[in-house]
């Protein structure tokens, strides 16, 4: 007879103060801690790229570009991510009572890795999608030029685009701006 122990379910409290604490990042999905996995080179300077660019382009136009260790917090799904890279317009809004915690990108990459990518694409994207100020969701892959674009219409709908051309611009159309791809993927090699 196998004997199977049910997981441990934490409240967000028992989540955040093992956050304070913790050797490592993780995140919260409706009552369980999951470990984040370490990042790569690649991954690391595909995040880095895109803060200067996107700091660059954005720099007059009331969008702050935040990285990997702001926390977010999605209510409907009581779920804390640590989004790649967002950007917030205007001033970001905080969950109650923290200053470590935002509720309001409106623009999401995440930098697509073996362990995630599956995760990224299917339920982090469902659970963004409820975050009334989110426009934009872009992942990038760290092992060949492939950007992957999901743009939110007018009409509420979500227009998706996909490109692999190494000469390619990333167009965001809610806050204006465009990245080459050659600026996303400046020194980065490919396995």
């Amino acid at each position: 007879m196998v004997v199977q122990t049910l997981p441990r379910y934490y409240s967000t409290a028992e989540y955040l103060a093992h956050e304070e604490t913790a050797e490592y990042r993780s995140e919260y999905c409706d009552g369980e801690i999951v470990p984040m996995t370490g990042g790569s080179i690649n991954h690391n300077q595909i995040i880095v790229n895109l803060i200067i660019a996107l700091t660059l382009a954005l720099k007059e136009q009331g969008y702050s570009v935040y990285a990997n260790d702001l926390r977010l917090w999605i209510p409907r799904y009581r779920q804390y991510t640590y989004p790649d890279v967002l950007i917030i317009k205007d001033e970001p809004i905080f969950e109650e009572g923290r200053n470590d915690t935002v509720l309001n990108p409106c623009i999401i990459f995440e930098v697509l890795s073996k362990s995630t990518s599956s995760r990224d694409r299917g339920d982090k994207f469902t659970y963004y999608r409820s975050i009334p100020e989110f426009q934009e969701y872009i992942l990038i892959d760290q092992y060949s030029t492939h950007i992957e674009q999901f743009s939110k219409t007018s009409d509420g709908n979500w227009l998706f685009r996909e490109s692999e051309d190494k000469d390619g611009v990333l167009t965001l159309f809610s806050v204006n701006c465009q990245i080459p791809y050659h600026q996303i993927y400046e020194r980065i090699k490919f396995e």
